[in-house]
Parts: C-alpha cells; sequence; structure tokens
C-alpha cells in the first residue's frame, strides 16, 4: 500500500489518500473502512444518453465519485472489495443520493474521510504502507491424496491450490497402481508450488504431514529437480522445513506453526508470533487460570486493575456497526498499552485469529493472578439462586 497524502485535523478528523498495490492491500482497506465513512474514488458506471433523433443507447463512462459507505463485502479469496453507498458530491452522470458501487482497484487511488481517525485505524494505515509486512512465509500441508498450497501473510492465510488425487489402496503382489497414483499427486503438488511461490520473497517453505508423507514427497521433488535441472527448487532447497501435522487440511498449519523448530526459523514474522501468544495464553489457561482471562467483561476488569501482560484481539471486532461498541474496543487497546501491556491484533482470517474469535475474539495473559473477578461473579450467581 502507498501513502499518497494524510491531512488530519487536531481531532483526529480527516482524510487519507491511498493506493493499493497488492491484493492483499483491499484486506487492510477492509479493515479501515466503516458504514458511515466518505469514499472517493474512480469507477465505472452506465450513462443512458438520448441522441437528437430521439433514440436512447447507453455508454459505460468512467467518472469519480464520492460516496457515503453504506454496505461493504470482500471477497477473501479473490482479494475483491465492493463498496455501496449513496452519491454526496456533484456529478454530471449521477445525481445527489443515488446508489452506486465502487469497485476499489489495485493500483488506483482512492481518498477515505472520516469524522474519527482512531489508534487502531492509523496503525493499520502504518502496517499496510510498511513493505516489510509481506508474504514470507509458504506452507504445503499434505496427506496422502490430499494438498494444500499456502501462503502465510501478516494478516491472513491464503489458500493458493488444493491438490486431491485418489490413491488406490496398496494390494499384495501388486503396489504399481498406488505408486503410480502417488506420483501422480506429487507432481502435481511440484507444480502448484512452482506456480504459486514467490521464492523471491518468501523466506521459509513448511511441508507438514502425518507419517513420512512430507519426507517421501520431499524426496521426490528434490530428486525429480536434479533429473531436469529445475534451478528454481534447487537454490531454494534450504528454505523448505519438514515438520508434522496431524493432516492435509488448511486447520492443521497451526500445528505447523505452533513446532519449536519453525518458531526458531520464522522469529520475525508475525504469523508466527501471533501463534505463540495464543499458544502461551492455552498454557497459562491450563496451568494458571487466574492469569489468563477471555472474554471483554472479564478482560476490562484485568485491564482495571492493570495486570493486563499481553492483550490478544481480533480485527474482526473493530469492523462492528455500533461506534460505541467499536469505540470500547479500541479504548481497552490504548489503555493496555498506556499501562505498558504488549497488544496483538489478530487477523480473522488467519487460523490463529479463527481460533480466538472461538474465545470471543478478546483475551489476555495477566502479569499476577487477579482472582477477585471469577470469586465476585461466583458470589453474584450464588446470591441469584
Amino acid at each position: 500500500m502507498k501513502l499518497v497524502r494524510k491531512d488530519l485535523e487536531k481531532d483526529n478528523a480527516g482524510q487519507v489518500t491511498l493506493i493499493p498495490e497488492e491484493p492483499e492491500d483491499m484486506w487492510h482497506t477492509y479493515n479501515l473502512l466503516q458504514v458511515g465513512d466518505s469514499l472517493r474514488a474512480s469507477t465505472i458506471r452506465k450513462v443512458q444518453t438520448e441522441s437528437a433523433t430521439g433514440s436512447v443507447g447507453s455508454n459505460r463512462i468512467r467518472t469519480t465519485l464520492t460516496l457515503c459507505v453504506a454496505a461493504i463485502d470482500f471477497d477473501s479469496q479473490a482479494c475483491q472489495l465492493r463498496v455501496k453507498g449513496t452519491n454526496i458530491q456533484e456529478n454530471e452522470y449521477v445525481k445527489m443520493g443515488a446508489y452506486h458501487t465502487i469497485e476499489l482497484e489495485p493500483n488506483r487511488q482512492f481518498t477515505l474521510a472520516k469524522k474519527q481517525w482512531d489508534s487502531v485505524v492509523l496503525e493499520r494505515i502504518e502496517q499496510a504502507c510498511d513493505p516489510a509486512w509481506n508474504a514470507d512465509v509458504a506452507a504445503v500441508v499434505m496427506q496422502e491424496g490430499l494438498a494444500h498450497v499456502c501462503l502465510v501473510t501478516p494478516n491472513m492465510t491464503l489458500t493458493r491450490a488444493k491438490v486431491e488425487v485418489n490413491i488406490p489402496r496398496k494390494r499384495k503382489g501388486n503396489c504399481s497402481q498406488h505408486d503410480r497414483a502417488l506420483e501422480r499427486f506429487y507432481e502435481q503438488v511440484v507444480q502448484a508450488i512452482q506456480r504459486h511461490i514467490n521464492f523471491a520473497v518468501v523466506k521459509c517453505v513448511l511441508v507438514a504431514s502425518p507419517g513420512f508423507v512430507r519426507e517421501q514427497f520431499c524426496d521426490y521433488m528434490f530428486q525429480q529437480a536434479v533429473k531436469t535441472d529445475n534451478k528454481l527448487l534447487l537454490e531454494n532447497r534450504s528454505k523448505f522445513l519438514q515438520v508434522h501435522s496431524s493432516s492435509g487440511h488448511k486447520y492443521a498449519l497451526k500445528e505447523a506453526l505452533c513446532d519449536p523448530a519453525v518458531t526458531s526459523r520464522l522469529s520475525d514474522t508475525k504469523a508466527a508470533g501471533e501463534v505463540k501468544a495464543l499458544d502461551d495464553f492455552y498454557k497459562m489457561l491450563q496451568h494458571e487460570p487466574d492469569r489468563a482471562f477471555y472474554g471483554l467483561k472479564h478482560v476490562e476488569k484485568a485491564n482495571e486493575a492493570m495486570a493486563i501482560d499481553t492483550l490478544l484481539i481480533s480485527d474482526e471486532l473493530f469492523r462492528h456497526q455500533d461506534v460505541a461498541t467499536r469505540a470500547r474496543y479500541v479504548r481497552l487497546v490504548d489503555s493496555v498499552r498506556e499501562n505498558m501491556g504488549t497488544v496483538r491484533i489478530f487477523s480473522s482470517l488467519h487460523v490463529s485469529g479463527e481460533q480466538l474469535g472461538r474465545l470471543t475474539g478478546v483475551a489476555a495473559i495477566l502479569r499476577f493472578p487477579v482472582a477477585e473477578i471469577s470469586d465476585q461473579e461466583d458470589d453474584s450467581s450464588s446470591e441469584e439462586d
């Protein structure tokens, strides 16, 4: 994402002009947009024209519109963002108040105006415009006959290819059908890796599977690379890291990212940091439950006691339609930071973010035990009985 201009007033009202350069920038933009914001961008409008003879025709005309945002639709797989709203600025083709849908495009600038730019949104812009925040981890999660080729960016786990091949069972005295099908499966996975993984950006490729599938696959891949003199794979051989996972399904990627060998290799990436933070939370919940809270009320009480060491919060909560609810989450983040706590904002499109979402989307690891909260709840529940 490229920041072209930023005009903010003292009360944090104002506008920013941005140019999305990568598909993932659409995800960042989706998190910046809220109903009621003002969006100015170039768009195509179908306009009816009447000739001197009275015949009516229609033309598609490119024009620049300013909309008051009414609805936002994001397609996570195609990384496409459509914004519907009403026109709030004079335009020769579109009446004031008329509805229109703008599809934001890569490499075409837009201007977003808000009555209030909060700290979370401003931080999102900083992250989006930082070139270091790119997809630097790829993963192949596989089992016999099924593989998912994924890109793990700081904000999303993108499935780039799914390979499915029916593998017949081994039969006594005749394994040829099984072996041929397995070879065909491996070949398709190798092709998907070459097609979807940009080795100029990716620092590490995780190959995760149950059993010996990953070893057999890597042996096959590099044997073929030597035979065909595939320089791309041979030059990047050191980037491949084999780890265990329980299956070849996408959700098993979280296990692979939790592997200590992976964590040390990916210590500088945001994805590994989030997985580790969530893992630390679960360990704390198991061994010292008075130092691990989840749910907004519990976490807010812990924050009042200045007890929060690490706050884990899903970016989904900052897209809440209710302004007051959203402001409540922003206040929590700002307050934890003021109290010298660490804040980790998880992406709801990440496997770790999905898991945090099941825990209400907000959790905290505390500096010291705070037993009073759960005790108070027990007291109040017994009084109601």
